[in-house]
């Protein structure tokens, strides 16, 4: 089975623990069966690999967001980056031809394309294979999954059936208001999830059509220029060859504090207690300091590096628009090989915590307008400046000039330090890569 999801936004209406490069999908909050945490992207790779341990999974998604995937799903994982924002029809029509020209996969074979962050069970996956073999079959142009409505919700697009003489139609409406909802639904009308199967083919040619190539290189090279249009109005209302399968199993759009906490085992993730007076009260602390709640009814708390969050959990939905009024760096990011959280910014200086994971290190690069002082205080691993190695373990300093060269690999029980960067322009923008 051939999969993309579809990994997007910048996942702000779950600030503090989200942020314009760590979107909800990468937040560790779902406790496994072990205790330990896995995010949406890890829990739903993980049941497609349940479901289909051959299926290929590719991720499109922006290059912001390349880090943390392979950080969490490993190197592997297939990934198509979209160079900057066209909307679903530009996105989609990149990782088709991706899966195309990259990967070999034929044009007769299909692919099943879904939302990374829905919170679902097993049998979604099991009626996104049903999907994947009806687009094999390649008696429709496009196969869809509709999900049971379980309110007249205004968030969501619906599917309606229709009937024209002894042929079974479908129509498309996009977020109506409640008392519409509960018409639509009273009809048979299902949920638009955003989950479709098609033969590569099919999309190759529309990209033709409507973007003027299916090859990738230059839909990729070109696709700040592309038609930004999306994929349900580009294709799913116009085609009349399509088949709705009904899905009426666990899902969840969990894009809110008050539905994210719906989904949690535990009411409190990190360091945190209640009293007896609270009620529907939940905690989630990445921080190193507890929190203590009292006489709370109702209420979302949630701390990071990036800030501090409470708030009543019906207007935890209101959460964006004061968020983007708050000018505040990056605080904390996983990457490729590990991750990194600041835990001092000052003028002149920022202080690092740095975390690299067993066998990986960073990229060999240098900086032109600030020194660096690593001080090793877990772990072992080995430097490289300026083409000198040395074995380094904790206690161990390392300083940097401006202009240096320099790169850290961890051993095998990974690594841990606390880098000092000092100069009148600290920007993550003054980094120069160089090949090893």
């Amino acid at each position: 089975m051939n999969i993309i999801l579809l990994s997007g936004g910048s996942g702000k209406r779950l600030w503090p623990l989200s942020n314009d490069i760590r979107s909800k999908q990468f937040i560790k909050i779902f406790k496994k069966e072990d205790g330990e945490y896995e995010s949406m992207v890890q829990r739903i790779y993980k049941q497609i690999k349940t479901v289909d341990p051959e299926a290929t999974v590719t991720i499109a998604t922006s290059k912001s967001q390349v880090s943390a995937i392979h950080n969490q799903l490993g190197m592997d994982v297939g990934i198509s980056v979209e160079p900057c924002r066209r909307d679903t029809f530009a996105a989609i029509a990149l990782a088709t031809a991706y899966l195309h020209d990259v990967q070999g996969v034929k044009e007769d074979e299909a692919v099943v394309v879904c939302p990374v962050d829905p919170y679902v069970d097993l049998p979604y996956f099991e009626c996104v294979n049903n999907l994947y073999k009806l687009a094999e079959k390649g008696e429709k142009n496009l196969i869809l999954m509709g999900i049971q409505p379980t309110y007249p919700s205004e968030k969501y697009g619906y599917i309606k059936p229709a009937k024209e003489g002894d042929t079974q139609s479908w129509t498309f409406t996009e977020k109506p208001d409640a008392a519409t909802a509960q018409k639509y639904i009273d009809a048979g009308a299902l949920w638009n999830g955003g989950v479709f199967a098609y033969r590569l083919s099919y999309v190759l040619d529309k990209s033709k059509s409507l973007l003027g190539t299916a090859d990738y290189e230059e839909l990729f090279t070109g696709y700040e220029k592309l038609k930004k249009i999306s994929f349900d109005y580009a294709v799913v209302e116009q085609e009349t060859s399509l088949e709705v399968l009904r899905y009426s199993g666990e899902w969840k759009d969990l894009g809110t504090w008050n539905t994210l906490t719906e989904a949690m085992k535990d009411p409190i993730v990190g360091k945190g207690c209640v009293n007896e007076n609270c009620s529907n009260v939940h905690i989630v602390n990445e921080l190193g300091i507890p929190i203590l709640g009292m006489g709370l009814h109702d209420m979302v708390i949630s701390a990071s590096p990036e800030g501090i969050l409470v708030s009543d959990k019906e207007q935890s939905s209101y959460i964006k628009p004061f968020v983007d009024a708050i000018d505040q760096q990056i605080m904390f990011a996983e990457k490729s090989w590990g991750s990194y959280r600041v835990l001092d910014v000052d003028e002149g200086s920022m202080t690092v915590k740095v975390t690299l994971n067993p066998g990986h290190k960073m990229n060999y690069h240098s900086h032109d307008h600030r020194d660096e002082i690593w001080t090793v205080i877990e772990g072992s691993g080995h430097t490289i400046v300026d083409g000198m190695e040395q074995v380094v373990k904790p206690g161990d300093v390392i300083a940097m000039a401006a202009g240096c060269r320099h790169t850290v690999i961890a051993g095998e029980e990974g690594l841990k330090i606390i880098e000092v960067q000092l100069g009148k322009e600290i920007s993550a923008a003054d980094k120069h890569k160089y090949e090893l």
